[in-house]
């Protein structure tokens, strides 16, 4: 036994020591994000960054200092002019996303856009045009909770299952900063078109408060499930919280903020009468996915839990030539969400 141990970890090690990049990479954006959770994805991958980019001079100079083997530079045309970079990881502010965005498909460069790319379906359908006049190999549109473990193992679960309906909460403290709908609702909106397809708003109210908390209360109808979801920016970000209940015929899946998702089978009934009120037995929930604090591998890592490390591994393959490029994850991909937050924004113009 210790041999085949010995001999699984030996292939594990050969293989990871194995997956060497060799493309040239550069970054737009050094904010909070990028730094929390972009810059240890990319070191850890061991991608050739070249460039950083930001605004200010000054601070370019400092991340020459700090990064070793980066260059830090104010100029997104010294990037888009040296053609052994392959591919761009734009990460600025929100709003400069889509001018970013277009400058880097326009020189042909392999595209990673972190959410929004752009403000609206006029923009989105101008970038779309763009990678088919410019023809840039690969694009991606950083939408993480796609690429969740989690997300996996449900798609596959309810592949084939009979549905019902679904309930999402999304709750955070006040976004004075922003764009909630854009900036923050766009994760929940695009993860059940992910998981559902395309929808249609049959109910919308947006409901305020004097301190400028905004809750989005939506009946969404798919092909053939009906979701409801609560949206909101009148909680707490020390306690944000999202959890996804998905019903089906076999019972009830529980997804918790991408860390943890369950399944409770559902109680036999005859002739209507629920067997649950008649035998009364404990249901166990069936764990399907959850990270184990105690042992610090990669797989526990909260950057592969919420799907950092697993969007940004998929981009450098598709750079890389590692693997096919469907366009899944292009801008194309997200249309429906910019659709649906278009019928939102109709709904529920002008209230406060």
């Amino acid at each position: 036994m210790d041999n085949v141990i010995g001999r699984y970890k030996r292939m594990r090690n050969m293989r990871d020591l194995s997956l060497i990049y060799t493309r040239q990479y550069a970054l737009v954006g050094l904010g909070s994000h990028c730094v929390a959770n972009l810059l240890p994805v990319i070191h850890h991958l061991q991608l050739p960054l070249k460039y950083i980019c930001c605004t200010s001079e000054r601070k370019a100079e400092l991340i020459s200092g700090k990064y070793k083997g980066v260059k830090g530079t104010a100029s997104l045309q010294e990037i888009l002019d040296d053609d052994t970079v392959s591919g761009v990881f734009v990460a600025a502010n929100p709003h400069a996303h889509f001018q970013l965005a277009s400058e880097v498909v326009k020189a042909g460069k392999s595209l990673f856009v972190e959410k929004p790319p752009c403000r609206d379906e006029r923009e989105l359908r101008l970038l779309a045009d763009a990678v088919k006049l410019y023809g840039p190999r690969h694009v991606l549109v950083g939408l993480q909770r796609r690429f969740a473990p989690a997300t996996r193992i449900l798609q596959e679960r309810l592949r084939g299952a009979s549905r019902r309906h679904y309930h999402y909460r999304y709750l955070t403290g006040l976004y004075p900063e922003g764009d909630a709908l854009l900036d923050l609702f766009i994760h929940p909106l695009d993860y059940v078109t992910f998981l559902f397809g395309e929808s249609r708003v049959k109910t919308a109210d947006m409901v305020g408060s004097k301190d400028g908390g905004r809750t989005l209360f939506l009946i969404l109808e798919h092909r053939d499930m009906t979701g409801m979801l609560e949206l909101s920016t009148d909680y707490s970000w020390q306690n944000a919280q999202e959890q996804l209940s998905v019903s089906t015929d076999k019972g009830l899946y529980v997804l918790d903020g991408m860390e943890q998702l369950d399944f409770f089978p559902r109680r036999s009934a005859v002739f209507g009468i629920p067997l649950e009120k008649v035998f009364r037995r404990d249901v166990a929930a069936v764990h399907l996915y959850g990270r184990n604090a105690f042992v610090p591998t990669l797989g526990n890592n909260q950057l592969v839990s919420q799907g950092f490390f697993s969007e940004i591994k998929t981009f450098a393959d598709r750079v890389e030539g590692r693997c096919e490029d469907d366009n899944a994850f292009g801008f194309e991909s997200v249309g429906p969400v910019y659709s649906l937050m278009s019928m939102i924004k109709e709904k529920c113009m002008g209230k406060k």
